[in-house]
């Protein structure tokens, strides 16, 4: 596999001298760029995995090569002493990704790795989350077509990377954009954008590949080959209004996920927008049934997902807010709502003082949907079960239970030229058990302070204080935060999250920061607890550990 890996490492050292040459020849002006990211770790006694090694590091470089006809690049990774967390799958080095892109008038095509979205990704979705350790893109061959004014076309085919291989399965798809107000002069002149799409994706899978799933004692189950999935959607945008209406469906997709049944996959959204100034508007809605969908019908945890959902909920920034973040439900489905509403009180108000005054309320509701199992069971089976249709669900009904509920208030304020205040209310319902797979229902309320303080241009004092109340799991905890920043070098931060209800364990951070041009490095004390890193719905378990890190990062 690493010497596998070397031919497009030897392809990336060479893409400066390629530029070089080229630009003497003087035929057009290409350039280099990309970037290098190495975080880094002299852990402190036996890690999360049983090891005592005593360095560790996730380090990437990336290369990109841009030119008027010919773009390329690559990206080498090297995590074999990874960190806590990353131990399993991730071990290895190579380069897991490099590209070939030729660009012509009208015509964009892709050979090697490559990342693609359809829509809002209800089908498809392929990204790099390295927080998350996720990197599915895909290895083939993609066409990007834009014949005529107004409409875009994608093409493409390829196999989902998985860690340092590929899955089997092979994805084949397409996806057409049109933009409606470029044909339309009465829509273009009163500023009115309308776009309508609508994907193809075909998913081809041995159906024995990863070995027999029986049914019972003596019959097993006979898989599709061939799993289709179709997405629509229209977006509609005039001033400050914003309408997304989206529809997607797949065929029937047994998997581990899923219980092995061969219920059809559906998922509906819908959202709107109003933004002005001083004032904007969220509503969005979204129900989604029996639609996870992977390139390895074997597969579990976070890894060879072909399509993604956002999960509305509300995604926190401050430690406390996102102890218990939500992680969408794909393969049992739910009802998700989220409402968000933005204020400011104009200055020299009664609300809005001397410098104004910011309010935003935010509010998240996700349910389970009603299930009704039916199917033919067979003389070992039961209904509802492997082998089965599974279950029967009324699109508009609810289920019996709240897997996750969040209302948040948020207040910024002024109080002088040079102190800032932001303030945050939060109640909560975790439903752990659901998420998790037990644990129970966490009730919890959450207050946030944030105050920030400008002694003079080059230097500024931040400090958090934040308290999470729960009777439930672990109980309450506190956690405070003091920020240092000299600009333009230096920032210094010290923060404990410690938990009041039963461990009774402090987390320290001590942190050292210097960015000098495209330089950044940061450097200090860490001890994490464990728990779960989450963005966009997508959640990833990290083991506590603690140690001295070191992190750099170079843009270039």
């Amino acid at each position: 596999m690493k010497k596998k890996h070397l031919l497009p490492a030897v392809a990336l050292l060479a893409l400066p001298v390629c530029a070089q040459e080229m630009e003497n020849d003087g035929h057009y002006n290409p350039s280099l760029s990309g970037s290098v990211q190495s975080d880094m770790l002299v852990p402190q006694g036996t890690q999360s995995d049983g090891s005592h090694e005593n360095f560790r590091t996730n380090t990437y470089l990336d290369l990109n090569f841009m030119s008027k006809f010919l773009d390329a690049g690559g990206r080498f990774s090297y995590l074999d002493h990874p960190l806590p967390g990353f131990e399993k799958d991730f071990k290895g080095w190579g380069v897991p990704y490099f590209y070939l892109k030729a660009k012509f008038r009208n015509v964009e095509v892709t050979g090697g790795n490559f990342y693609e979205q359809f829509g809002s990704g209800f089908i498809l979705r392929t990204y790099e989350e390295r927080s998350l350790g996720i990197d599915n893109s895909l290895f083939g061959a993609r066409a990007i077509l834009k014949p005529i004014k107004g409409v875009r076309l994608k093409g493409l085919a390829g196999r989902q990377r998985r860690y340092w291989n590929y899955n089997h399965a092979w994805l084949a798809g397409a996806d057409l954009e049109l933009s409606i107000d470029q044909w339309v002069k009465a829509l273009e002149q009163s500023g009115t954008y309308l776009t309508l799409g609508g994907s193809y994706l075909n998913k081809r899978e041995g159906a024995d590949e990863d070995g027999s799933v029986f049914y019972d004692a003596t019959h097993k189950l006979n898989f599709p080959t061939s799993v289709d999935a179709w997405d629509v959607r229209a977006n509609l945008q005039k001033g400050p209004f914003s309408l997304l209406a989206e529809y997607a469906q797949k065929t029937q997709d047994p998997s581990f996920d899923n219980g092995y049944i061969y219920r059809k996959g559906y998922a509906a959204m819908l959202s709107a927008s109003y933004s002005k100034k001083g004032f904007s508007v969220l509503a969005q809605a979204k129900r989604t049934d029996n639609m996870s969908s992977r390139s390895r019908r074997q597969m579990n945890g976070s890894s060879s997902f072909i399509d993604h959902m956002p999960a509305f909920a509300y995604e926190h920034t401050y430690t406390l807010a996102a102890l218990y973040p939500y992680a969408t439900q794909l393969a049992k489905g739910e009802w998700a709502y989220q409402g968000q509403v933005g204020y400011n009180f104009k200055r020299r108000t009664l609300l809005g003082g001397k410098y104004g005054t910011g309010l935003q309320v935010n509010f998240s509701h996700i349910h389970s949907i009603a299930k009704n199992a039916h199917g033919l069971a067979g003389h070992a089976g039961t209904a509802g079960g492997r082998g089965t249709d599974g279950y029967g669900s009324a699109f508009w009904k609810w289920g019996n239970e709240t897997y996750y509920q969040d209302f948040n208030v948020q207040l910024d304020k002024r109080l002088t030229r040079n102190f800032k205040l932001h303030l945050m209310y939060m109640n909560q319902l975790y439903n752990k058990t659901a998420v998790e797979g037990e644990g129970g229902k966490i009730r919890s309320n959450i207050f946030v302070a944030d105050a920030k303080y400008q002694f003079s241009p080059k230097t500024t004092l931040r400090a958090e204080a934040q308290y999470l109340t729960t009777p439930n799991d672990e109980g309450d905890w506190a956690f405070g935060l003091l920020e240092l920043s000299l600009a333009p070098h230096w920032m210094f931060t010290v923060s404990d999250e410690y938990n009041v209800g039963k461990t009774h364990k402090h987390y320290w951070n001590v942190l050292a920061t210097y960015n000098v041009g495209s330089h950044r490095i940061q450097a200090g004390y860490v001890r994490t607890r464990a728990g779960y890193n989450c963005s966009g719905g997508v959640c990833r378990y990290v083991p506590s550990y603690q140690g001295w890190t070191v992190s750099y990062n170079y843009n270039f």
